[in-house]
C-alpha cells in the first residue's frame, strides 16, 4: 500500500537519474522533448498535479537511452498514478488544519513500512485519545479559534487510521518516563489515555517502550528534541527503497526532513542508544499499568 505522493516522488527520482545518466540538463531535455523546463522540473519533483502520460514517458525514455526493461518499469509505475488510486484524506484539508510543512510528513508517513518515534514530553499524536489531543491543542500557541482547533484535532484522529488499515506500518515508540509522569488535563483524562495506550500495545504492529529515569544520560539529550524515523518499502522491480530513509524533526513553526545518509545515520545511532537503555515491552507495560493504578487511587 503505497501512497500516490510517495510513488510520484520515486518516479521523479528515477526520471532525474536517467536524465543525468544521459548527460542532459533539464533545459536540454526540455528542448528535445519540446516541453518547458518547468514541466521537466515538475515531473522530477513528482508534483501531484503532473499527469505522467504514456506518450511523454516513452519519449523521455527514448531520449534518455533507457533500456526496454527500464521503460517498461517506468510505464508500469506511472500507470499506477492514474489507475483510480484513492484520494488521500489530507488533500482537502486547509493549511490551518494541516500546515504545509507537516502535510509532507503525513503523506510520507502514510506510505512508510516502519515508523520509529521517540517522545520526551507527550504521548505521540498517533497514540493520543481525542481528549488528550484537545488539551494539547487548547494550550498550543497561535490565534486559532475554537472551531479551528477542533478541526486540527479531527485531523489528528483521522491520521491515526493508518495504524488499523490493511498492511499497516509497524510503529515502534520509545517514551521518556517524563511522558508518563506528566498529568495532562487531570487524572480522569490520563486514566483513559493510559488505558488506550495499553489497548494499542495489544496490536501486533504497535510496540511501546519506556526510557526510565534510571537510565541516566542518553544520546537523545544531544539531539535535544523528539524525532521520528521512517523506513519505506522496496520497489520489487527496482530493488531500492521507494524513498530514502528519513529522520523527521518537528519544530514550532516548521520541520526538518533529514534524508542524507549522514543525517539519517546520526539519528539512527541515537535510536540504537535509546533502544539499548529502554525497558522491555513487558517491563514498560508494567510501568504504564502501575502509573494508571496510582491515578485511580487519587
Amino acid at each position: 500500500m503505497v501512497g500516490s505522493a510517495l510513488l510520484r516522488r520515486y518516479i521523479g527520482r528515477r526520471l532525474e537519474a536517467l536524465r543525468r545518466r544521459a548527460g542532459l540538463t533539464q533545459e536540454q531535455a526540455a528542448l528535445k522533448l519540446q516541453k518547458g523546463r518547468a514541466t521537466i522540473a515538475r515531473m522530477e519533483d513528482g508534483e501531484q498535479a503532473v499527469r505522467f502520460r504514456d506518450i511523454d514517458v516513452k519519449a523521455m525514455m527514448e531520449i534518455y537511452g533507457a533500456t526496454p526493461e527500464e521503460t517498461e518499469h517506468l510505464l508500469a509505475l506511472t500507470a499506477e498514478t492514474r489507475n483510480g488510486r484513492r484520494k488521500s484524506w489530507w488533500h482537502d484539508r486547509t493549511e490551518t488544519e494541516l500546515p504545509v510543512f507537516f502535510g509532507l510528513y503525513v503523506s510520507l508517513e502514510d506510505s512508510a513500512e516502519t515508523i520509529r518515534q521517540y517522545e520526551a514530553e507527550l504521548i505521540p499524536g498517533l497514540l493520543q485519545t481525542r481528549e488528550y489531543a484537545e488539551e494539547i491543542h487548547r494550550v498550543a500557541p497561535g490565534d486559532a479559534d475554537q472551531d479551528e482547533r477542533r478541526r486540527q484535532v479531527d485531523v489528528r484522529m483521522e491520521r491515526q487510521s493508518l495504524l488499523s488499515r490493511p498492511r499497516a506500518p509497524h510503529l515502534s515508540v520509545i517514551l521518556n518516563e517524563a511522558v508518563l509522569r506528566r498529568v495532562v488535563g487531570g487524572p480522569k483524562l490520563m486514566i483513559a489515555q493510559y488505558e488506550h495506550l495499553l489497548e494499542l500495545t495489544r496490536r501486533g504492529n504497535i510496540k511501546v517502550r519506556v526510557l526510565p529515569f534510571s537510565a541516566g544520560l542518553h544520546a537523545a539529550m544531544a539531539a535535544n528534541t523528539p524525532f521520528a524515523l521512517l523506513m519505506f518499502p522496496v520497489d520489487p522491480m527496482g530493488g531500492e527503497p521507494l524513498e530514502p530513509p528519513l529522520a523527521y524533526v518537528d519544530t514550532l513553526t516548521g520541520a526538518h526532513y533529514l534524508n542524507k545518509p549522514a543525517e539519517f545515520s546520526a539519528y539512527q545511532l541515537v535510536w540504537e542508544d535509546l533502544d539499548r537503555l529502554s525497558l522491555s515491552e513487558s517491563e514498560s507495560k508494567t510501568m504504564i499499568t502501575a502509573t494508571l493504578e496510582a491515578l485511580r487511587e487519587i
